[in-house]
């Protein structure tokens, strides 16, 4: 076994445990391998597709964390990279079918009764406390996934605008944008069950 797969194994016992950390580490380590996957899988899709293979690979890690997927892999000295990447290559699949379908099929449908029941917003402490921690967790993972956040929700500005601003593509600012919003949905989503 040599110094690579050492520290894969050390880094996904790390994931498995539930360390961040280590899942941060382990992406970074595999991201190039993840990407090349990605791009394969994608160069499959039809040629207008809303997603990259980075955001592809961004999606992926958030399905892993949200799922603590890793503890339904093997633990063995010579399949651990390849178990994960196997695992890996199935979730994008997945995740490529689930965004395939119409968002009518993705979304939930709530009666108008049950609206009328949701508190109205409050701008208690809070509430502003809860926001900036969301917004603090979406700047651990990128600054500029914050900033996007906030010219986007906060300033209501549009891609254009933002990569005009950040010097960058609207692409760029559109890939942001849905990593950052799944994210969020992610956390809010993890916030409210618990």
């Amino acid at each position: 076994m040599d110094e690579m797969d050492r520290q894969i194994r050390s880094l996904m016992h790390g994931f498995r445990a539930g360390e961040k950390g280590s899942a941060d580490q382990l992406f970074e380590l595999l991201y190039p391998e993840l990407r090349r996957m990605a791009l394969a899988r994608m160069s499959k899709e039809r040629v207008q597709h809303s997603w990259q293979p980075t955001l592809l690979v961004n999606e992926l890690y958030l399905e892993l964390l949200k799922r603590n997927a890793l503890g339904g892999v093997a633990e063995t000295d010579a399949g651990e990279r390849a178990a994960f990447l196997g695992l890996a290559g199935f979730l994008m699949k997945r995740l490529l079918i689930l965004h395939s379908r119409p968002l009518r099929q993705r979304t939930t449908h709530t009666a108008e009764s049950e609206l009328e029941a949701v508190p109205a917003g409050s701008s208690s402490p809070e509430s502003l406390q809860f926001v900036e921690g969301l917004l603090a967790r979406v700047e651990s993972v990128d600054p500029k996934l914050r900033s996007v956040v906030e010219m986007r929700v906060f300033e209501g500005k549009s891609h254009d605008e933002i990569a005009a601003q950040m010097g960058c593509s609207s692409r760029t600012v559109g890939s942001y944008w849905s990593f950052a919003r799944r994210m969020l949905e992610n956390e809010l989503t993890a916030g409210a069950a618990g």
